[in-house]
């Protein structure tokens, strides 16, 4: 597996308050965007990555199937941002997204909960493998609006679903098979609120490589407006 990955604060935020994490060895890639006052966002995000870190290789290690290795690695990461949320008054509240895929052999395991995203591109197309756990994929789930008016919509950044918020969460885990050549694009909502999903297509596949591609991507989501912290992983398989 080959990637580039990119994280940038963007043109307004003065705070990155997003984080990744990519271990080649067990075949992980996972974004997050922090919430809360202060800093509590970066800490949340950070926490949920060390926490992937430490935890999803020792439970591969002792032979915990990787669907639930993932799954129960991405609930402690809850269950710890909460229990930390509780002791210090200043991250009262702090919550972050996850996007993980773990690849095991040809299949990909996903876990998610949030707004960031994971998409799948085999032979120049594109598919979305996340859904939004977010009011504007609600109202677009209910026909209330449509793609480009969710893209502008006043309240894109509020959340149904998020990490550490509760003491315990549902997050989405899906499989699937990859094939050789396949692409695997993560990203926070920095890069999405800017570009559509044939915009992400056109960016990659004009691309010669994942370096060049990654940095078209940050380039045009700055060039739009850069409004939110922007965080990019582009992996072949």
């Amino acid at each position: 597996m080959r990637w580039t990955q990119v994280t940038d604060t963007g043109l307004v935020r003065k705070l990155n308050e997003d984080s990744l994490y990519v271990s080649p060895e067990i075949g992980l890639l996972a974004v997050a965007d922090g919430m809360g006052g202060h800093q509590a966002g970066e800490v949340a995000s950070g926490m949920a990555m060390r926490t992937l870190e430490s935890e999803l290789p020792r439970l591969l290690r002792i032979g915990v199937s990787p669907q639930k290795a993932l799954l129960d690695s991405v609930n402690k990461a809850n269950v710890s941002i909460h229990e930390r949320s509780l002791l210090n008054q200043e991250l009262k509240g702090m919550g972050t997204t996850i996007t993980a895929c773990l690849k095991q052999k040809s299949n990909l395991f996903i876990a998610h909960v949030g707004d960031s995203r994971a998409y799948l591109l085999r032979n120049g197309n594109i598919h979305q493998l996340t859904q939004d756990h977010s009011l504007v994929q609600e109202l677009l789930r209910n026909g209330g609006i449509n793609e480009e008016q969710a893209m502008l919509h006043p309240q894109r950044n509020v959340l149904t679903r998020a990490l550490g918020t509760e003491q315990s969460v549902q997050v989405d885990l899906d499989i699937l098979r990859v094939l050789p050549g396949d692409l695997l694009l993560l990203c926070t909502d920095g890069l999405t609120r800017y570009l559509s999903q044939d915009e992400l297509s056109s960016a990659i596949n004009s691309a010669p490589d994942t370096d060049v591609a990654v940095h078209i991507l940050l380039s045009k989501a700055l060039e739009s407006g850069g409004a939110d912290n922007i965080t990019i992983i582009l992996a072949e398989i």
